[in-house]
């Protein structure tokens, strides 16, 4: 069937963002300071943060979750869940002053592929669990007085849903305030939660693998693969 609209994650699909290094630097900066005295008695190194547990473990997820994932992970007793926070804000405040030095890049292929689309008259919605979306996407000029923000017919972003990826609560709310059926949607992801998400929602997947891990994303259910957005038909 012609898809009538497309729904696109930010970080690793739009955005280069600098989310994988803000996880990896809060949880070392940590591990280095009021943590230090346990640091021993966990599974954690900081050569042990690799780009393959970001993606198994944090990407695609919302914040709370994300820091939950990591620090079960690598063993980090936290009874009260007070790690959990104190780790979420430590990467929250670390993300903003990445953000705010300017510290990540758009793909040149996803804005090629959201002003193609945009021009064949699809509707796009942005879906991005993290609260960060929205100010990288207003960074990212695509035309004379445009960004890539603009672009959108929809955008939620970083909402508080009841449910995170690989739920596809987020996905079908997309869909709707598109004013479309999911099956008219096809979704682009780059994280293995995000591919589940919208194949439980019912929409084909573009999976993303810009970090050589196609098989992985394939294994999640992705309609097709991709290293690059340039490789789409459409």
């Amino acid at each position: 069937m012609a898809y009538k609209g497309a729904i696109f994650d930010v970080d690793g699909v739009l955005v280069d963002s600098p989310h994988e290094a803000a996880w990896r630097e809060a949880l070392g900066r940590l591990m280095a300071g009021p943590w230090r005295e346990l640091a021993l008695d966990t599974g954690y190194t900081p050569a042990s943060f690799t780009t393959a547990v970001y993606l198994e473990q944090l990407a695609g997820k919302p914040r709370m979750a994300g820091a939950a994932a990591a620090l079960a992970f690598f063993s980090v007793p936290d009874p009260d869940g007070a790690r959990v926070r104190a780790y979420a804000d430590a990467k929250q405040t670390m993300i903003e002053e990445l953000i705010a030095r300017g510290a990540f890049t758009a793909f040149e292929d996803g804005k090629r592929l959201l002003l193609r689309l945009k021009a064949a008259g699809l509707k796009l919605a942005a879906a991005s669990s993290s609260k960060n979306a929205n100010d990288f996407l207003v960074r990212v000029p695509v035309a004379p007085g445009v960004t890539m923000l603009d672009l959108f017919d929809a955008n939620v972003c970083g909402r508080d849903f009841a449910h995170g990826k690989p739920h596809p609560e987020i996905f079908l709310t997309a869909a709707a305030e598109l004013g479309l059926a999911p099956q008219a949607c096809v979704v682009i992801e780059d994280a293995v939660s995000g591919v589940q998400a919208a194949r439980a929602g019912g929409m084909d997947c573009v999976g993303v693998a810009r970090l050589d891990d196609a098989a992985q994303l394939r294994a999640a259910g992705a309609t097709v693969v991709v290293t690059s957005l340039d490789e789409l038909p459409w």
